[in-house]
């Protein structure tokens, strides 16, 4: 369980697998709301210069390109993404398990498509490692309610905090009235105005 606040000086984004096909695979929550929060994570990431790993899974397959507005919001992230090929855990892929451990922090905020195959096996391989975890459940989804329901109480179990995007906004920005705080309301305002 997370022992301590996660702030933008000692957390990290890794977004894992938000591609145009595998977003299709969800049904556990709306595209739209799924996609909204994803990208309202690294709208936050960037805008509070905390440090944000981007990965795919076989590009060039089913699970198509990841999300356009992803290039937009974080164009170095995007261009220097982990691109796996097959590689389940995404930790498993030794540019990604590099890139995490570049970040220097062990305060892992872990959102992925789908939760119940690309966010929990992550999730527990970065539990296992000593990280504290939090798995932004809304920013994710599965093929299935019961899918996405099994994974959620799974990472649980294992030690990591569950929690939504409004949520973890909210801890990271810690007070609305200073810099970091400013900038990440302005996210919050964005994402509620589209529910």
């Amino acid at each position: 369980m997370a022992t301590s606040s996660f702030t933008a000086d000692n957390a990290a984004m890794l977004l894992v697998d938000h591609q145009v096909g595998t977003m299709g695979w969800v049904s556990s929550i709306p595209f739209d709301e799924v996609k909204a929060n994803a990208l309202a994570l690294a709208k936050t990431a960037k805008a509070v210069g905390m440090p944000l790993v981007l990965t795919s899974s076989m590009e060039e397959h089913a699970q198509g390109p990841l999300l356009a507005e992803l290039a937009d919001i974080a164009p170095e992230e995007f261009a220097g993404r982990i691109r796996r090929q097959g590689v389940v855990d995404a930790f498993d892929d030794e540019h990604f398990a590099d890139a995490v451990k570049r970040t220097g922090r062990t305060n892992l905020i872990i959102a992925g498509i789908t939760n119940d195959v690309c966010t929990v096996f992550p999730t527990l391989t970065a539990l296992h490692q000593g990280n504290q975890v939090q798995v932004v459940a809304d920013a994710g989804g599965s093929p299935s309610k019961i899918a996405d329901d099994i994974a959620v109480r799974r990472m649980d179990k294992a030690g990591a905090t569950i929690t939504s995007t409004n949520q973890l906004l909210a801890e990271l920005a810690q007070n609305w009235t200073t810099e970091n705080g400013s900038k990440i309301i302005s996210i919050v305002n964005e994402l509620l105005s589209q529910e």
